[in-house]
């Protein structure tokens, strides 16, 4: 089941790009590709954490929360940018995509004075 995805502001290389498909990828429980809505638009993955990381449990700001119109932390889905490479998928920690459920709103947020990597290897 797919859902769509309105960023607040484009993510960093895929200006001007803000409304997207977010949908899982078959056969990969917690991946999920995310596709502009625009023809021939870009495409990235994100992977959502608690399916690969045990202690991942970063916090959101109060205006990290009130920018995405958060009511609660049960509507916020985090997930995390995949990147693939030669020695295996990376994912930045440091600053996980959050999108609100009830609304389909999102944005990649940093994550302020929180310990975690902007490059960490899966597996």
């Amino acid at each position: 089941m797919s859902a769509a995805v309105a960023f607040l502001e484009p993510l960093p290389g895929l200006a001007p790009h803000v409304d997207f498909e977010l949908a899982p990828v078959d056969g990969a429980e917690g991946l999920f590709a995310l596709r502009a809505v625009a023809d021939g638009g870009p495409r990235i993955f994100l992977v959502d954490p608690r399916t690969v990381l045990e202690d991942y449990a970063p916090t959101l700001s109060d205006e990290q929360s009130s920018q995405l119109a958060l009511a609660s932390a049960d509507e916020a889905l985090l997930l995390v940018v995949a990147n693939p490479a030669s020695d295996g998928v990376h994912v930045n920690l440091l600053a996980p995509v959050v999108v609100n459920t009830a609304t389909g709103t999102a944005a990649q947020v940093i994550l302020e004075g929180q310990d975690y990597p902007i490059r960490a290897r899966l597996g």
